[in-house]
């Protein structure tokens, strides 16, 4: 893979808001297509790498904005409003970048080598941890893939689910182990390396977009220095704040951008429907004005709730537990979640239809739930703290 030269490279800024609402438009006349036929936009990512955007949080020793959780999470919020599913996979891309600028656990050459494809190529990162048999490895339990000593390097085999934008990466940071389970910990895959095939099983509710597929490792070979991150099997075991903090807030940021699309549509939708039997707009009605007042309650608080934690984390992480982060987690999920099912109920049947933007809004917002932490995760941890302090 060609990278530029440091030198060539220029220290982009913070996207504009009006690049990011032009850029979120564009998305959003496009995902209706991609959530129907669960296709990978490829054409979003080329737009993004154009104006900047995947350069936000790569490390400004590189040549990246260096930009931090309240940067990534105000660009996530609008791009997610335009696409959803672009939005999951533009976070997870975030959230490597951002981790590899303040942890710096990566030998610095790979830092480099993946912080430059970003900038000069557009390409693409994430980590792939669950596996068919295993589940999630938050849960506790040992990885299936093996990665081996060869004279080559490391020769990886295994098989990873709900590889978030699989078609679209240039790198994949895949959890594994040695066969005698000594050690345990990451490997950087580049995306076109011979023996790495996606599945595409990805027929999912919402994210559709998001090319979230099985991958299988088949005898791939990767110099020595791809084993990024080795640990002990005990101490791969611990948590970390900083993990914890980007992959919550940069997700939430997401379902909050789901939420206020869907707000701004029902906006627009009652000032400009006006039912022959009413002779005016609904936004006349008292009980929509309720509605929607009682909708953007909901997301504007969740918005406001995001912008505070992870200023805070900006500006102290440590000021931050994952206690609380859990507990942020939640109350944003089931607040975008019943945020939309409020337009959904205000709109009535319309709104179920599969050609209706709520429609997709509605399937995409289920998935906050769904990652990590859950809700008895969080609860547990939250009872955890109060108990031991």
């Amino acid at each position: 893979m060609s990278v530029l030269p440091l030198s060539f490279v220029s220290q982009p800024e913070v996207p504009a808001p009006a690049t990011l609402k032009r850029l979120a438009t564009t998305f959003a006349s496009r995902a209706a297509a991609h959530d129907r036929d669960a296709s990978f936009a490829f054409e979003n990512f080329r737009d993004l790498e154009s104006a900047g955007v995947l350069r936000l949080t790569v490390a400004s020793e590189f040549g990246g904005a260096g930009g931090g959780l309240s940067d990534a999470s105000q660009v996530l919020s609008a791009i997610a409003w335009g696409d959803a599913s672009t939005g999951l996979v533009l976070a997870m891309h975030y959230i490597q970048h951002g981790l590899l600028a303040r942890k710096r656990h990566w030998p610095s050459p790979l830092r480099a080598l993946v912080a430059r494809s970003a900038i000069s190529e557009g390409g693409l990162i994430n980590q792939v941890r669950v596996e068919p048999e295993l589940g999630s490895p938050t849960r506790g339990g040992e990885a299936g893939t093996i990665a081996e000593r060869v004279p080559q390097g490391w020769r990886i085999n295994g098989h990873k689910r709900y590889a978030t934008g699989s078609e679209g990466l240039a790198w994949f940071v895949v959890w594994a182990r040695t066969p005698d389970n000594a050690q345990v910990g990451m490997w950087l895959v580049p995306g076109n390396a011979l023996g790495v095939r996606i599945e595409k099983t990805w027929d999912h509710l919402g994210m559709r977009g998001s090319s979230s597929h099985d991958v299988i490792f088949r005898d791939v070979i990767v110099p020595a220095e791809y084993a990024v991150d080795l640990k002990a099997p005990a101490d791969a075991q611990k948590s970390d704040l900083h993990h914890s903090a980007w992959f919550t807030c940069a997700l939430n940021a997401v379902y909050v951008g789901v939420a206020e699309a869907a707000r701004d549509f029902l906006v627009s939708y009652v000032q400009e429907r006006a039912p022959t039997s009413l002779g005016a707009p609904l936004s006349t009605l008292p009980r929509i004005r309720e509605q929607l007042g009682r909708m953007d309650i909901l997301v504007r608080s969740a918005r406001r709730l995001q912008e505070s934690i992870t200023a805070e984390y900006d500006a102290a992480p440590g000021s931050v537990s994952i206690a609380e982060l859990g507990a942020v987690k939640q109350v944003i999920s089931d607040q975008t979640i019943e945020a939309v099912k409020i337009a959904i109920e205000t709109i009535g049947n319309p709104g179920l239809s599969r050609s209706h933007p709520l429609e997709r809004h509605f399937r995409d917002v289920q998935c906050s739930r769904i990652h990590t932490p859950q809700l008895d995760a969080s609860a547990l941890a939250a009872a955890r703290e109060r108990l031991d302090a």
